[in-house]
């Protein structure tokens, strides 16, 4: 069953332009590396919710949990924060439509 994680943040005020210069050319290829699929991505322009929404796709749950385990994964979370605050994440059944 695949399943996808839902991850959102808030880019930290004054670091938008690092923080999408890092996204393209490190998080999405690393994220790539370590077996994920990007499937979403989300700006909110809006109202009072995270600013990001990502989505990442795994072909099943024991496989994105060993990916979540790795040192590839931390290290890349860590290097994430330099740039975002209030990151969180959950995992749900994959569906074809938008998903939150």
């Amino acid at each position: 069953m695949v399943v996808k994680m839902l991850m959102t943040w808030d880019i930290l005020p004054g670091r938008e332009q690092e923080y999408f210069e890092f996204v393209v050319r490190e998080f999405i290829p690393e994220v790539q590396k370590i077996g994920l699929k990007p499937s979403d991505a989300w700006f909110t322009m809006y109202g009072d919710y995270p600013q990001i929404l990502a989505a990442m796709l795994s072909p099943n749950l024991t496989t994105l949990q060993q990916t979540l385990a790795s040192n590839e994964w931390d290290s890349l979370v860590r290097r994430l924060h330099d740039y975002v605050e209030d990151f969180s994440y959950k995992i749900i059944r994959a569906r074809g439509s938008f998903q939150i």
